[in-house]
């Protein structure tokens, strides 16, 4: 038995030090913290894992519908989604206050003892029982509830507007990812052309080096540019990785999921754009959600300035509390008795506050200059946002120009370069002249896809200082 209890009171012991030591900070500063509690953290962490977009390999997916994907499990939504549905449940808190509340109270008790009478002792018990309502009700309070539900109910207006924006970054975050993957896949290409440009040269070299109409340093310099364009491959193979898991997070699945997209040349490029400067500002002025989130705010300061006022009148409330009460009683050598009775009360309370030290007075100005403050910040962001879309404005018209002095220069590019490997092939210009035109095409390969990927970045970016992204009559790109 001696041992038993020992071995129970180290088992106690072990146990209570191990939960001190999950609950107790680190031991010292010069090492990292680790303990059971850590572990079950990560077990926790562990389960809350949940990639459920389990995309086809197979299938090639269009900007719309990785779009949809993303507003379907881009864990962001779900979060601003919560956010407002919690929000909406507590505007159904604050419009409670609008009616009574009904509270019923049951207690039942049974007492036993011993009461001595002249030189005897006789055993006596009680039953209670007793059934209570409270009704609580508030007549009038000059506004003050109406204040606080206004309240709410502009609160849940701005957490429905935080929930639009949130789509309308998922919709940006996907669109940037896309056309970075839609870049890197086609400076693969473009990278792959060079390389293959690179390699015809090396292979004239050599065969003008085998017949003596070349020299070494020569054949050397075209080895040399097929080694640079086989590294430029391999850097823009690391950078369409990266693009390619930046895309499956803004998705919502794994960063390793393998998603195929269209290729570049799929997509249609515009040319232009119908809108002017002026349409899109006023259009990004009416819709943005994070503007009309801080409209929101304003209603919301302004609702506070009603229930801070009503602060300064008195609110009158009823109170009643009927109760059904029925005692049972018994004393030893006397029969069961019984008594049953209706009790309660009604009061009306009026409550006024006649001084306070001037609270009243500062929870009303600090009500009203959050009003004014808020109202400067929409200023503010009116600014902000006619900046943001002009500069986008901007971008987008030099994306177009830059995309039709990128087809001009790539045109020329291909057109010098094949007139110098034709004219080196007989023996009219050097090698140097053929590995110069060989470096301005790949440039302007390279420049010719980011030219049409600008235009089209520029577009996103166009639409997600607007608002257009998130807009009923908007079509998806």
């Amino acid at each position: 038995m001696r041992a038993i209890t020992r071995a129970a009171i180290l088992f106690l012991f072990v146990l209570s030090v191990n939960h001190a030591s999950a609950q107790s900070a680190p031991v010292s500063p010069n090492r990292p913290w680790h303990s059971p509690g850590e572990r079950q953290v990560q077990d926790d962490a562990r389960k809350l894992r949940d990639f459920r977009l389990g995309g086809d390999p197979t299938q090639t997916y269009s900007l719309a519908e990785l779009i949809d994907l993303a507003e379907t499990h881009n864990p962001e939504t779900r979060l601003a989604w919560e956010r407002a549905r919690a929000q909406a449940a507590a505007f159904g808190v604050a419009r409670s206050e609008l009616y009574p509340t009904l509270a019923v109270i049951a207690l039942s008790s049974t007492r036993r003892g011993e009461i001595l009478f002249v030189d005897n002792f006789f055993r006596q018990t009680t039953q209670y029982f007793q059934l209570t309502a409270v009704l609580n009700y508030t007549i009038f309070d000059f506004g003050a509830r109406s204040g606080r539900i206004d309240a709410a109910k502009a609160q849940v207006l701005a957490a429905n507007f935080g929930f639009n924006d949130t789509h309308r970054k998922v919709i940006y975050q996907v669109e940037q990812a896309y056309y970075r993957l839609l870049n890197s896949m086609g400076q693969e290409g473009a990278v792959r052309a060079s390389l293959s440009n690179a390699q015809a040269v090396q292979e004239a070299a050599e065969d003008r080096l085998e017949h003596g109409l070349a020299t070494l340093p020569d054949v050397l310099e075209a080895r040399s540019a097929t080694a640079q364009a086989e590294y430029d491959l391999q850097s823009v193979l690391g950078a369409e990785e990266i693009a390619r898991g930046d895309l499956a997070t803004a998705v919502g699945t794994s960063a390793t999921a393998l998603i195929h997209v269209q290729p570049l040349e799929q997509v249609p490029t515009p040319e232009s754009i119908g809108d002017t400067v002026d349409e899109a500002i006023d259009r990004a002025l009416e819709q943005r959600p994070d503007l009309l989130q801080q409209v929101a705010e304003i209603r919301y300061s302004n609702a506070r300035v009603k229930e801070a006022r009503a602060a300064y009148y008195p609110a009158l409330t009823l109170n009643a509390s009927p109760n059904l009460q029925s005692l049972y009683g018994f004393q030893q050598q006397f029969p069961w008795t019984h008594m049953s009775d209706v009790a309660g009360g009604v009061s009306i309370n009026l409550r006024w506050t006649v001084f306070d030290g001037g609270a009243r007075k500062n929870k009303l100005a600090e009500a009203m200059d959050n009003v004014h403050a808020a109202e400067a910040q929409v200023n503010v962001s009116h600014d902000q946002i006619a900046d943001q879309v002009w500069t986008a404005y901007s971008n987008l018209n030099t994306a177009f120009r830059q995309r039709q002095a990128a087809i001009t220069l790539f045109e020329a590019a291909r057109q010098s370069y094949a007139a110098a490997l034709e004219s080196y092939n007989y023996g009219l210009r050097n090698l140097l002249d053929v590995t110069a035109a060989q470096r301005t095409l790949a440039q302007a390969r390279s420049a010719d896809v980011l030219a049409r990927t600008q235009v089209l970045t520029a577009l996103a970016d166009l639409a997600f200082r607007t608002g257009d992204a998130i807009q009923r009559s908007a079509t998806k790109p």
